[in-house]
């Protein structure tokens, strides 16, 4: 990967839970764009695109009135260079703090915003990074704790992307954010700091492609090989994109799938049956792994088998609701095997 970094702003925001003050601490310099400052920001751009709970949207069209400067026109602001990146990251940390005053959870982390150029996107990405306590021994063999950013479990962050947001801003889709799962409250904030709303869906838009590409193979007359290749094509190129953190494309997609015309086939199906898929849009991993594969969990039972098997290896009868495994795992029949016998032991 080749990484540039333009800007890079840390701060430290600390509210203890159930007080409405909001502590800001700023570094006496700027931070230094080192190698290793480099590789972190790389590091934090291959986590966030590996997350798979991310949703779509773009600025809301008439952000609320507030004393402060709203993210939107201070974004712009510094965009049109008539904002030093500096006092962009002193009005953004004032807005995050007045947003935080709102709510009695407990908040503390790093404030990074960082404008950066990653292959060939420009990207602005705004995060707040979640500390960790960990401990060390130190020389005297003393046992010791200190904090650490926890970059792992990253939460709250959201990304822009700096070309979308020139060319296409009308589709609301240039802003990209990891969606909250320790309830709205957590996520709320973070969205009503930026002045955001969702877009583009990317599960529904995920869901309509597996459709298509359902429907293909069948018009096609594909034989169920051929079939399970195309999904896995599919899933293939899904994946690569997710790691890139780039759109899928449909064109692109087209050229990856199997077939006899020149690669134009599955376009051109899609374009011909009118299916409310973009060009290119965001897509959902989590969706699109579904169509190569079926997993289920509950009452302590997982399972999880490629769409090839079913109807062969697996076997489901709706009429009694069970499920016949005739080809085993190795591993799972070993553990079984010896289940098997360690019952026997007992029962003599």
């Amino acid at each position: 990967m080749s990484l540039m970094i333009n800007k890079i702003d840390l701060r430290f925001v600390a509210k203890p839970e159930n007080e409405p003050q909001v502590t800001i601490t700023t570094g006496d310099a700027p931070v230094a764009i080192t190698p290793k400052i480099n590789a972190f920001i790389e590091d934090l751009h291959t986590i966030y695109n590996a997350k798979g709970s991310k949703a779509y949207g773009g600025f809301k069209e008439s952000p609320e009135a507030s004393d402060l400067t709203p993210f939107h026109h201070s974004f712009d602001d510094y965009l049109n260079e008539q904002l030093a990146f500096n006092d962009f990251s002193d009005r953004i940390a004032k807005g995050l703090a007045a947003e935080l005053e709102k709510y009695d959870m407990a908040e503390t982390g790093y404030l990074l915003t960082c404008h950066y150029e990653m292959l060939s996107g420009r990207y602005l990405l705004v995060a707040m990074l979640p500390v960790t306590e960990h401990f060390y021994v130190d020389g005297e063999l003393n046992i010791s704790s200190d904090q650490h950013i926890d970059s792992s479990k990253l939460q709250l962050a959201a990304r822009i992307d700096l070309f979308d947001y020139a060319d296409n801003s009308d589709k609301k889709r240039y802003i990209s954010f990891i969606k909250g799962r320790a309830g709205r409250k957590v996520s709320d904030f973070f969205l009503d700091f930026l002045g955001c709303e969702e877009g583009i869906d990317p599960k529904q838009q995920s869901q309509v492609l597996i459709s298509a590409v359902e429907e293909f193979v069948n018009v096609q007359q594909l034989d169920a090989e051929e079939k399970q290749q195309t999904r896995k094509e599919m899933l293939n190129y899904c994946k690569e994109q997710q790691t890139l953190g780039q759109d899928v494309n449909l064109q692109e997609l087209s050229q990856s799938l199997p077939n006899e015309d020149n690669g134009d086939a599955f376009y051109q199906f899609c374009q011909s049956n009118d299916y409310p898929l973009e060009e290119s849009f965001p897509h959902d991993q989590a969706t699109i792994n579904k169509a190569t594969k079926y997993s289920g969990y509950g009452a302590g039972i997982s399972i999880s088998f490629e769409r090839s098997h079913f109807g062969q290896d697996v076997v489901y009868n709706p009429a009694n609701e069970s499920l016949t495994i005739h080809r085993v795992p190795p591993n799972l029949k070993d553990q079984l095997l010896k289940l098997l016998s360690s019952n026997t032991d007992l029962e003599e």
